[in-house]
Formats: C-alpha cells, structure tokens, sequence
C-alpha cells in the first residue's frame, strides 16, 4: 500500500518577512496601546487629578495643626476677672497614635516628674478614651519640661506637648459652684457637634455652671499652624499661623470682692450666702461652701483629691444654694404675719404663749419651753414665739399662707442661666390631695406656719423673700449685668402692711429679738431681719421630758440647721441677704447664719472693718479656705498612704524619728534639731442645730 507523501512546506525569506512582520505589529500594537494607557493615566493624574495628589503630597511634608482658641472672660460687675486665661505649657495624649502606652507613660512620668495618682489617672482615662480624643498628661509645664519633652517626639508617637492657654480662676474655691468649670469634651459632645475642635489638644467646653451655660458665647474661633515635617514627624519649620480669635467676654451682675468675702466668711460651715441688690434684683454674691477649687477640675483633677470631695460629709460638689432644699424655720414668719395683716387680723392682736398648745391629739411646742406670755405681731415676730402662729394661723387657713409665699418668691421658678436647680415646695391643700391623695389638716398648716413640714426653700428663694419683704416689689433675681428686663409687679399688698413688717423685723435684730448677733456696727445702717432654726430630727416627748438634747451633742447630721433672712438699711432697703448654714444648731456664734450675714452686709458699707474681722478670725480657722483645703488634701494623702501600708501611722513614726534622733545625738554628742511633727488636719468639724427660732 503506498502511503501519500505530504508536500514539503517551502520557507522562503519572503515568507519568514510577512510572519515576522505580522507578529512584530501585534506586539507593537500592545505596547502602544499599554503605552497609550499609561500616557493617559499620567495626564489624568498629572492634570485632572493634580489638586488631589498635590494634597497629599503637601500633608506628608506639612502638618496643620488647630490653635485653640482662647476662651473668653467672665468678668465681675466691675471688670474684675471671675475667670480669665494663662500662657501654660501642657502635654496631651493621643490614643490613636499611642503605638506602646505603657512605655509612652513610663518616659512622661519621668521627664515630668508624674506623681503615682497622675498616672493612674491618666492610664484609667486613656482605657476610657475614645481615640480621636486627647487624654491630658501634664498641665502648667516649665519651659524646660516642655522643650524636653518636645525633642523626643520621635520616639513618643502619640504624644502632643503645645503652648496655649488654660483656664483660671483667682478666687479660687469661693466661685467654684458660681462658675462651674471647663474641661476636655466628651465623645458624646464630639458626636453631637462633629466639631474637629471638640478634639484638638487643650480645647476644654464649659462643663458645669456658667462655664457651660455661656459656653458657645465664651468659644472663640480657632487658629492654625502650618510646619513642615520629616517623614518621622519631627518639626523642620513653622510656614504659617493664623492667630485664633478669643471668645465674648460674659459681665456679671456679681461683686468679685463680695463674693470672695461671702464665701471666705463661711469659714468651716457648710453653707450658702445670696445678697441681692434691692433696687433692680442683680444678685451681688451667691457662694456656697465648702467648694471645689476650679483650677483642679480644670487641670484634672486627680482620683485622690476626687475621693476626697466625694466622701465629705459637707457636701462640696453641691451647690447648696441652688440645689440644696431646706425647712425655711421662721424665715418665713414675717411672710406669715403678713398674709395675716392681708386677712384681717389687727397688728395689736395678742395671744398669750405659755410654752405649748395642743392640737388635735398633738402637743405642739414653743422654742421657749416656759414660754413668751402675751405677745402682739410685733412681739411675735421679734421673740419668734411659735404659740402665736400656731393660733394666728387657725384662724385664715393655709390657702392665704401658701399664696402670700408664692407672692414673695417662695417654690417660684427663675429663669436663670444655670443648668440645674431644685425649686422647693410651698403645700397647700390642693398640693397634698395631688402628691399624697390625703386631705390637709390643721396639723399641716401648724407645721408649715412655723415653716416646718411640707414646706422647703432653697437660699436663692430666701434672698429673694427678703427683698420682696424690704420693697414691696416681685425683685426678680438676675445674674446678666445691663440685662433688659421689665420693671418689677407690685407683690399686691398694702404698704402700711409692709412697714409693720419691716418694723418688726427690725425689732428682731435692733430690738432686743432673737437675731441681736447681726446686729451692724456700720453707724448709721441698721439691718432688719428673721431669724431660723429647722429641726431636722423629730424629738420625743421622753426626750422633751428628759431634756432636749443640745446641737452640739449630736451628731452633725443630726444637727438643725441655721437660717437668716434681712435687708439693710432698714429705713431705705439696698440690700437684701439670706444665709443658711447646714447643721449649723446655732453652736457658734462666729459662725452663725445671722453674725456672718451682717459681716456680709457690713462689707457693702465698711470694705476696711469687715476685712479686719475676717483676717482675725482666720487666724483662728486655719487660715483662708486654699490654705484649709490644702491641708486637708495633705492629711487626706497620709491617711491613704498610711491605710495601703506605704507610710507608717503617725505614732509609728514619731517613735522612730525620736529613736533615730537620740542615737544621733549619742553618736555625734552634737544636739540635733528635733524631727518634724507629723502633718495633721487642722481644719475644725463644722456644728449642728435644734428648733424653730
């Protein structure tokens, strides 16, 4: 079988040229067109994309950086500087740059000297921080803790020093619940506003009190700083800077000095002082004691000094004139006798006080266990006698009452630029039937006459009574200075009313009454006032027959507070004043509610002689409330240090400091200065209370 021969292919040069050639055009084809596309992917980035690529390129070598701006003062009805800035110098953390924290802390407590409450703070806030936001390090650095850490950002990624402003406050402690403070914003504030600022090292908002009542009034608008960097981030050289504008200064209607004075005065109490210009209701003074120093939460505060404030039983972190709520006592009796005036009962009507009067199946008592005899309003109101309101009171009815206390301010809502208030209570029939579904009895409006019971009163409220008492005028309290507001209504009542009141309350203080201790030693200027015991405990009648124990053997708890309400001059009213001491039991003189208002007062009329008094009786307290605060933070650290064993307790101590010194003194036959006493708290335990005066 014969197989066909397939026919030899024959490869000619012509050949091998038109198949060279061919292939040649597809591979040239390709690279043009891969070299068309990159051409035009190059004028795409080069020309279209230009702006884009040039922002990058200009963010890897120059960093912009926000300038907080600084905040604006808050400035007394003077001028003077309630809260102002100062240059400072601080570092800040930034969480989401923080590659190792534990040794980023570690070479910052080094260089800056941290103390071991410091950072623990610090590494407890920087667990909790959200990380876009700044986690404060160190504030008010020296320039040399600030360039030191500064040269090794390099090697502390995530570390932010900065030269701005901070907050402060000169008077310290004395505006603490006045002003509030200002601190880092919150991840919760930033989800709001989504304002980048809210996260720029050493921006603070106003967190309490006025600070953050005006805080967007008080925000300025920020600066910025352009410089140029190294791909590690180190700073070549500053290009620009936009300087930030400051925040709208806020004038209050508040005395620096009177405020200052007021809350100096307090002295170890714990307690509040309102003063109230009676001529248009700008609130001169509103301190409440003990505080908090601002400049601590505004720089931090740390977990110590905040367990500190936290566990005393003085309350420092309330503001106890507008959120502390309290029995007015016989505050409120001038406000009484005047809705008796309004009903009909004659000035000169007496009622003979014999120490105790039974309503219903209860005995009600007198302060004066053998009581007053026979008394007119006057007498009544001048002795505090509780008989005659009791009996007086019967006769109107609590309606009248409660609407006479709405008249002069008493469970009246303020329109003020505060962010929380308590408003107090004034009961009434209709009140109990809706809180309690019970009906009113006889014994409610004998204990609300006397200002006990249902009813409750913050200090603001108190001030404002007493201006109301001193002009006849709905005053309403105001903190804006220049602020536009309507003139005041008439409080309704008749204006002979008003000056039997007047005149009785003058006879409390001037007439041999029971507030003779806020007596003014101004010539000329005579204070008119009430004064006011809440009990705060129910005393038994085995206790009455054994004998009422005194304030001063209770407990502070236990203890009544002091209350007084006034105005000055009593012939031509200025001022009016409320000061109310918690526990304070009238169990110092010094520092009872009626003495520290007229000093208070005194200060409006006689700045040299009230100052005189205050720095005496300092003396005597352990100075001004700084120096008393610091000791009491020095003391608070020791016993802290002494129950974690890392100090030894203070007999311990001396023991050994004595042991040491006298074998020093055998070794050396040289005598030796003896070892410092081991700090101690000097600060006096406030007092308490027990009636209704």
């Amino acid at each position: 079988m014969k197989l066909p021969f397939s026919k030899k292919k024959t490869v000619t040069e012509a050949s091998l040229s038109f198949t060279f050639t061919r292939r040649a055009m597809v591979v040239g084809g390709l690279q043009g067109a891969i070299g068309t596309m990159l051409v035009a992917r190059m004028g795409w980035i080069s020309v279209a994309e230009n702006e884009k690529y040039n922002l990058l390129s200009e963010s890897n070598r120059v960093n912009l950086t926000l300038i907080p701006p600084r905040r604006g003062w808050i400035i007394d009805r003077n001028g003077r500087p309630l809260a102002n800035n100062r240059t400072d110098f601080r570092v800040d953390l930034i969480p989401e740059r923080v590659t190792d924290a534990e040794n980023t802390i570690r070479s910052l407590a080094h260089l800056l000297a941290l103390t071991d409450d410091e950072v623990e703070r610090i590494k407890e806030e920087l667990d909790k921080s959200a990380g876009f936001r700044p986690v404060q390090v160190a504030e008010k650095l020296t320039y040399d803790q600030y360039a030191a850490v500064s040269v090794r950002l390099p090697d502390l990624p995530g570390v932010a020093p900065s030269q701005g402003f901070s907050r402060n406050y000169p008077a310290g402690a004395t505006v603490g619940h006045l002003l509030g403070y200002v601190g880092a914003a919150s991840a919760k504030d930033y989800e709001e506003r989504k304002n980048p600022l809210l996260i720029t090292p050493g921006f603070k908002v106003g967190k309490d009190g006025l600070e953050r009542s005006f805080d967007r009034e008080l925000t300025g608008k920020p600066g910025a700083k352009r410089v140029e960097v190294t791909a590690r981030g180190k700073i070549v050289r500053e290009l620009t800077t936009r300087p930030d504008t400051p925040g709208n200064a806020v004038k209050l209607t508040i005395d620096a000095g009177l405020q200052e004075y007021a809350g100096r005065r307090l002295a170890t109490q714990s307690g509040s002082v309102v003063v109230i210009d009676c001529h248009n209701g700008d609130v001169l003074a509103m301190a409440s004691m003990p505080s908090f120093d601002p400049n601590s939460f505004s720089d931090g505060i740390s977990h110590l000094e905040w367990d500190m404030l936290s566990k005393d039983d003085h309350v420092p972190l309330r503001n106890k004139t507008l959120q502390g709520l309290y029995p007015p006592g016989s505050t409120v009796k001038p406000m009484v006798a005047l809705a008796l005036l309004e009903a009909g009962i004659s000035p000169m009507d007496t009622v003979s006080c014999s120490g105790a009067i039974r309503v219903g199946n209860t005995l009600f008592h007198c302060h004066k266990k053998r009581g007053h005899g026979s008394l007119n309003m006057r007498g009544a109101i001048a002795q505090s006698c509780d008989i005659y309101f009791y009996q007086m009171a019967q006769r109107i009815g609590m309606d009248r009452i409660a609407s006479m206390a709405h008249r002069v301010g008493m469970g009246q809502k303020f329109p003020l630029p505060f962010p929380s208030q308590s408003f107090g209570t004034v009961p009434d029939p209709a009140w109990k039937l809706k809180k309690y579904n019970q009906k009113w009895q006889v014994y409610d409006t004998v204990n609300a006459t006397i200002g006990q019971g249902y009813m409750l009163i913050n200090p603001l409220q108190m001030a404002v009574m007493a201006s109301r008492l001193a002009t006849g005028r709905q005053l309403m309290p105001n903190f804006i200075f220049g602020a536009q507001r309507p003139a005041p209504a008439p409080v309704g009542v008749n204006e002979e009313h008003l000056v039997t009141i007047r005149d009785a309350m003058s006879a409390v203080v001037n007439g041999g009454g029971t507030g003779g201790a806020a007596r003014m030693t101004v010539p000329g200027v005579l204070m008119a006032g009430k004064t006011g015991t809440a009990q705060v405990r129910r005393i038994t009648m085995a206790e009455r027959g054994g004998g009422v124990r005194s304030n001063a053997s209770l407990p502070f708890k236990l203890r009544d507070h002091a209350l007084f309400q006034g105005f000055a001059p009593f012939d031509n009213p200025r001022y009016a004043i409320a000061c109310i001491i918690e526990h304070g039991g009238h169990t110092n003189r010094n520092e009872d509610a009626p003495m520290i208002a007229a000093d208070t007062m005194t200060f409006l009329f006689d700045q040299a002689k009230a100052m005189e008094k205050l720095e005496t009786l300092e003396k005597g307290w352990g100075g001004p409330p700084a120096e008393r605060m610091a000791r009491q933070m020095a003391a608070y650290r020791l016993a802290k240090a002494i129950e974690k064993g890392e100090a030894p307790p203070p007999e311990a101590s001396n023991a050994m400091n004595g042991a040491e010194t006298s074998n020093n003194m055998a070794a050396a036959a040289v005598p030796q200065p003896p070892a410092a006493a081991t700090p101690a708290d000097a600060d006096d335990a406030p007092p308490p209370a027990d009636s209704a005066r």
